[in-house]
C-alpha cells in the first residue's frame, strides 16, 4: 500500500488496480471512501480501462476482430508498477504488455496519478500512444463514498447538489448492463437530488448531457461536504447497490454499449482516440 499524507488527508492506494482504498479525512475523523465489504460491493474505488462499462457478449471488436473482455476492462483487476511517490503525490503504471495483447492489441502505457493538494485529492489518468497507430479506448472512475458520514444519521439526510439546475434525463441501462434506448427524467428539489434506498433499484442513472462539472454530497444536518470535480469528463454515472450506506459519483470518457449489434472500438459511444506518438491525459478532483 502507498500512502499520501498531508494536514488535512491520509489517502491510501493499493498496486491492484492502482486503486484508492481509503480518504481520511483528518480533520473531521471520517473515513469517506467504501470499504469494500466483500458482501455486498468488493471494490473501493475502481480505475476503468480500456473500456467503460458493459460489452455486448462480453466482446470488444478491433479492427473486426472479437476480443473477450468484461465490463470495465482489465485495469482493475492488474497490477500496476509504482513509478514513483512521496508525502503527497503518487504514479501508478501499468505498461501495455504481451499478456494484454490478445485482449486489446495496442501497444501503450496507462498511468494513474494521485496528489493531495490542501483539502483536496487530485486524480489524473494518463494514457500514452507507443504503437504505429492510433488507440482507441474509454476511461473512467467509479469511487464509493460512505453515506453517510455518522452513525447517528440515516441514507435519507443526505443528497447530491448539483453545480447548476438541471433538467435531468437518465439514460438506462439493461438488466444485461447495456442501454437499451429508453430516458427518464429525474426531478431535482433545485440543484438537489436526494439519496433514498431505492433510487438505483435499476442499476446507474448515466447522464450524458450535464452542464454541471461538480456533484457535492451534503447532510440537511451539518456542512460537512464531500465534492467530486470533472472538468474533462462529458458523462457522468451515479449507482449505489441498494439499500448499502455509500454512492459512487464516476466520471465517465466512455460507456456501456447499446443493445443491438455490437460495435467496432472506433465507433463506440463517446470513444476516446490518442493519435501516434501522442499522450492523453484527463483530471477530476475529491475534495473536502
Amino acid at each position: 500500500m502507498t500512502v499520501l499524507e498531508n494536514d488535512l488527508l491520509k489517502v491510501t492506494i493499493d498496486n491492484q488496480g492502482a486503486q484508492l482504498t481509503s480518504i481520511y479525512n483528518k480533520r473531521t475523523g471520517v473515513e469517506q471512501l467504501w470499504q469494500a465489504d466483500a458482501s455486498v460491493w468488493p471494490w473501493h474505488a475502481p480505475n476503468l480501462f480500456p473500456i467503460v462499462g458493459g460489452l455486448i457478449n462480453n466482446e470488444l471488436l478491433i479492427d473486426g476482430h472479437p476480443h473477450q473482455m468484461g465490463r470495465h476492462g482489465f485495469a482493475r483487476q492488474s497490477e500496476f508498477v509504482l513509478l514513483k511517490s512521496d508525502d503527497v503525490q503518487a504514479v501508478f503504471s501499468l505498461p501495455g504488455a504481451e499478456k494484454f495483447k490478445e485482449i486489446y492489441p495496442y501497444k501503450f502505457d496507462f498511468e494513474v496519478m494521485y496528489m493531495l493538494i490542501d483539502n483536496a485529492l487530485r486524480v489524473t489518468y494518463k494514457v500514452i500512444n507507443l504503437d504505429k497507430k492510433t488507440i482507441y479506448f474509454s476511461v473512467g472512475a467509479h469511487p464509493a463514498f460512505n453515506v453517510p458520514f455518522h452513525k447517528d444519521e440515516k441514507y435519507e439526510d443526505y443528497y447530491l447538489e448539483f453545480e447548476t439546475e438541471e433538467k435531468l434525463t437518465a439514460h438506462l441501462l439493461s438488466s444485461e448492463g447495456y442501454f437499451n434506448g429508453t430516458t427518464a427524467n429525474v426531478p431535482l428539489d433545485g440543484k438537489k437530488l436526494w439519496l433514498t434506498k431505492d433510487m438505483f433499484k435499476n442499476d446507474a442513472l448515466v447522464f450524458k448531457n450535464l452542464q454541471s462539472r461538480e456533484v457535492t454530497i451534503k447532510s440537511k444536518n451539518h456542512s460537512e461536504t464531500l465534492a467530486v470535480e470533472y472538468p474533462h469528463f462529458n458523462y457522468l454515472g451515479l449507482w449505489a447497490k441498494p439499500g448499502t450506506p455509500f454512492v459512487c459519483i464516476e466520471p465517465w470518457l466512455g460507456c456501456a454499449d447499446t443493445e443491438g449489434e455490437p460495435k467496432n472500438i472506433n465507433k463506440k459511444e463517446n470513444i476516446q482516440k490518442i493519435g501516434v506518438g501522442h499522450v492523453f491525459e484527463a483530471a477530476f478532483f475529491i475534495s473536502m
